[in-house]
């Protein structure tokens, strides 16, 4: 059977010292515990976090990198690359990947992802179950716009702490069946 995959999007900038890289690496510790495998963009801030918890707490990773950003490779946290050479292609990946996402603070790449996995899902291209989880209140706005917009179920659960973040995973992945249908093989 194969290895549930959780997608952790955030940014890069984050430093080691900063409350978001922090929780991002508590993050990456849970999902390891819980016996997921954890994906992310692979470069720094809070991708690097969460691959360094992941990693530290015995688990395993995946980094989709992108040869556009001219970045010399992966963190040193990533077990296992898999190098794109656009942006487009990043993104399918890590959507097809994923059964679960969490977004962490992060900038516009982060709220391209957040988007993404809302529209995919919202359109029934993603399985209508798969957990998106917002950690922290940073992406509230955007979800205030996309619940007006969406009157109906928006598949977004929103959880002030990591534990929180874990139990709405377990519940989005008990429900979840088929990942990604459109183009999938």
């Amino acid at each position: 059977m194969p290895a549930t995959v959780i997608a952790v999007f955030g940014s890069s900038l984050c430093q080691p010292a900063s409350p978001e890289y922090q929780a991002a690496y508590q993050l990456g510790a849970e999902i390891a515990r819980a016996g997921w495998t954890l994906c992310n963009g692979g470069y720094g801030g809070i991708m690097e976090a969460s691959a360094k918890g992941a990693v530290e707490s015995g688990g395993h990773t995946i980094g989709v990198t992108c040869a556009v950003f001219g970045r010399p490779g992966p963190n040193a946290f990533i077990r296992q690359e898999i190098p794109t050479f656009d942006l487009h292609t990043r993104l399918d990946i890590l959507m097809r990947l994923a059964s679960g996402y969490v977004v962490l603070p992060g900038g516009s790449g982060t709220l391209v992802e957040l988007a993404l996995a809302v529209e995919l899902i919202a359109k029934g291209l993603l399985d209508r179950s798969a957990p998106v989880v917002l950690l922290g209140r940073h992406w509230q706005p955007v979800v205030d716009v996309l619940r007006a917009e969406q009157p109906g179920h928006l598949p977004v659960v929103t959880a002030s702490e990591v534990a929180d973040v874990i139990e709405a995973l377990r519940r989005g992945l008990s429900a979840s069946g088929t990942r990604y249908r459109v183009g999938s093989r």
